[in-house]
């Protein structure tokens, strides 16, 4: 079952995407004392997730941060090689810290798991958008499958 509204954020670990870069943190403490956006994509480098996903965050980081957002978060079942790699390849720079998640452990915390087996892809990340408050989630957007509306940037703006 899915991580539901008003419930706290896992202290789970996972490696954040810094200018020095890969750093182990953990979850609840990640989000601590601060109003997150955290988006998740199904695989870096990937179509959709390249073209817009994670594009349409950066480009919106401003008019995020301008709804009292102190942070954005794009995670992914990557490697934390991968995820620093496509940070670099999409100019993320400071609009967005990229979460590598690369076991998955996060992903199965948040019982957000999908199922990419059928593509080649192994187990991955459902694609979702979540505010979390001070280590508490208060709002969660998950896609359909193959769909891309509730987990954009501008669904998140209107969320705010």
């Amino acid at each position: 079952m899915a991580i539901q509204v008003g419930e706290k954020i896992p202290a789970i670990k996972v490696k954040v995407i810094g200018p020095d870069g890969p750093e182990d943190v953990s979850a609840d403490e990640l989000f601590a004392g601060k109003k997150s956006v955290l988006f998740a994509v199904p695989g870096a480098f990937t179509p959709l997730c390249s073209a817009q996903h994670l594009p349409g965050f950066v480009e919106k980081s401003k008019d995020i941060k301008a709804k009292g957002v102190d942070a954005i978060y794009c995670l992914s079942v990557n490697d934390a090689f991968v995820m620093s790699a496509w940070a670099q390849d999409r100019g993320t720079g400071e609009a967005v810290t990229l979460i590598a998640d690369g076991s998955a452990d996060f992903t199965s915390a948040v019982g957000l798991v999908l199922d990419g087996s059928n593509f080649g892809m192994g187990t991955r990340s459902q694609r979702y958008a979540a505010v979390i408050e001070d280590s508490v989630l208060t709002h969660l957007a998950v896609e359909a499958p193959a769909k891309f509306e509730v987990s954009s940037a501008d669904a998140i703006l209107e969320a705010l």
